[in-house]
């Protein structure tokens, strides 16, 4: 059977995509998508998310791991990617991110026509539903509900509070194209009263509201091994789902949605991208594309962990566990409580010297200790705080690790490659540690995990190799352009193709200084105009 369209990932932008492309009813359009129906509870309540992020099992969850990385000691590095409707806003920490306005000048300072911060703001504004309401830098009807935290802990404040007693300035709304402070992250979930404090994935947002929808066809548990051509031109796909292999024909366009990760990988095992990816996979060459698999850029992270006798945060301990009965009461009667909470509450957007143009690293307070991704835990209660250099020199990959296309792909982000990404990130760790240990955040802190005194900076730089992996915001591997090594252009069609084309992370340029899931849809929003507007055209 044909669709007009055919979308290969139901992740934040395929949701998105999907729902505007099936909203004119004589398009046809069939999502197919790896994962499940992204609706069950763990998914739903917020702090659920510490049972699928660590990936085991692995519960919508692809649980990705990177080949041995030279800059972390020969560590392999864990990579959580989300695998359900929704994607990885369906397990992420749900915060409500947009980066900052120079970062998209910065995309069209480079070729991309069209997605400058002025030309991306009402995309922004189209997909969000802020409880603030509309004003010119927030959108007040979009399907992306946003809001302001349920229940932030104390501790949450005063980690605020510690980082302007330092004189970094207070931050209300990190949105506004110059998100420079510090503050409370918002976040996307929901704020009306059937489904107050659930999270707002990009499927619960985009999706699951329109899936009766007589021209809109989603296929779970469909996972996409190869896309067809005649000639350049793609024609379809096929998937295998239940042990079977099935394919659905593409009447206008296959649209790839998998991510930095998927969307390349699909593309070489169907013959684009390098031939010394492809080849010695006996897979046949369609299209020789350098660009694909290139560029991964991605926020490595590292984790301050801190012990305190405080119970209001989560914790391994009988009195915790006693107290998270009635936190489970309060969020089922009115989606409050610490079951609300996206576990990293606060936020920071610091410059390391005074003379940068915009912020370079990015903080997440988490109300918690976090070790490896919590798949280490800790008895007792405490706190923890990322830090992550935001534009990251070093540069990855990502290519075929086998010719099956159910074989996971071979992930190198080549961490630290660069050594200014090292210099920052040491930097920000101990811009972060005067943080955390200034009152009032102080007051909570029984001792300090992991480091212990004041560390020479090759002490530092150990640590940091031994300890520092992702925060999940990886992308570039099909970067939009018009260099040799771009995979799309502005209008996100493959260059020296036809019928196809890439919507998602992958196609960023360079990494946005923040988190990727609200741009991520700000991307498929603004790739749904473009396409009617194509469609337009044509008639």
């Amino acid at each position: 059977m044909g669709y007009d369209y055919v979308i290969v990932g139901g992740g934040s932008a395929g949701s998105t995509l999907a729902n505007r492309l099936s909203a004119d009813p004589n398009t046809s359009v069939c999502l197919l998508e790896a994962g499940g129906a992204g609706k069950s509870l763990l998914v739903r309540m917020p702090a659920a998310v510490i049972a699928m992020l660590p990936g085991r099992p692995k519960i919508n969850n692809w649980g990705f791991e990177t080949v041995p990385q030279a800059g972390l000691k020969g560590r392999k590095g864990y990579q959580p990617r989300g695998k359900a409707l929704g994607g990885s806003s369906a397990i992420n920490a749900m915060l409500y991110v947009r980066g900052h306005r120079a970062d998209y000048d910065e995309w069209a300072n480079l070729g991309c026509d069209g997605w400058d911060w002025n030309s991306v703001l009402p995309y922004f504004l189209k997909a969000e539903n802020n409880e603030w309401g509309a004003s010119a830098l927030h959108g007040g009807s979009g399907p992306l509900q946003v809001s302001d935290q349920k229940s932030p802990r104390d501790l949450s404040r005063a980690f605020v509070k510690a980082g302007e007693a330092l004189q970094h300035r207070h931050a209300e709304d990190f949105n506004t194209g110059d998100n420079e402070g510090i503050g409370l992250y918002q976040v996307t979930q929901f704020h009306d009263a059937a489904r107050n404090g659930e999270r707002c994935s990009a499927a619960a947002a985009y999706l699951h509201p329109v899936s009766n929808r007589p021209n809109l066809t989603v296929i779970t548990h469909a996972h996409a091994t190869r896309i067809h051509f005649d000639g350049k031109r793609a024609t379809g796909v096929s998937y295998r789902v239940k042990g079977g292999d099935q394919r659905v024909e593409a009447k206008k366009e296959v649209i790839l949605c998998g991510g930095a990760f998927n969307s390349p990988q699909l593309l070489q095992l169907s013959g684009v991208g390098r031939p010394e990816d492809i080849t010695p996979h006996g897979i046949e060459m369609v299209h020789d594309l350098p660009g694909v698999g290139q560029n991964l850029q991605d926020h490595l992270d590292f984790i301050l962990a801190y012990k305190t006798r405080d119970l209001d945060n989560f914790g391994l301990s009988l009195r915790g566990g006693v107290n998270l009965l009635g936190h489970i009461n309060a969020w089922r009667k009115n989606g409050t409580g610490m079951l609300a909470t996206p576990f990293a509450e606060g936020g920071a957007f610091l410059k390391t010297s005074p003379d940068l143009e915009r912020p370079d690293i990015q903080l997440h307070f988490v109300i918690g200790i976090v070790d490896d991704h919590a798949r280490k835990l800790h008895l007792g209660h405490g706190y923890s705080c990322h830090v992550c250099v935001l534009r990251p020199k070093s540069r990855g990959t990502v290519s075929l690790s086998s010719g099956n296309p159910l074989k996971a792909p071979a992930i190198d982000p080549n961490f630290l490659s660069d050594p200014d990404d090292m210099e920052r990130t040491m930097k920000g760790v101990r811009m972060t540690r005067q943080i955390m240990q200034a009152p009032p955040l102080s007051d909570y802190a029984d001792k300090e995990m992991f480091i212990t005194g004041e560390p020479s900076d090759a002490e530092l730089e150990d640590h940091i190799r031994s300890r520092a992996d992702t925060i999940y915001h990886p992308v570039g591997t099909c970067k939009m352009g018009r260099d040799d090594m771009s995979v799309v252009g502005p209008d996100l069609k493959v260059h020296g193709l036809q019928g196809i084309r890439v919507v998602d992370a992958s196609v960023m340029p360079r990494l946005i200084g923040g988190n990727t899931n609200a741009p991520t849809i700000m991307i498929a929003e603004k790739a749904a105009d473009l396409i009617r507007g194509v469609d337009h055209a044509a008639e």
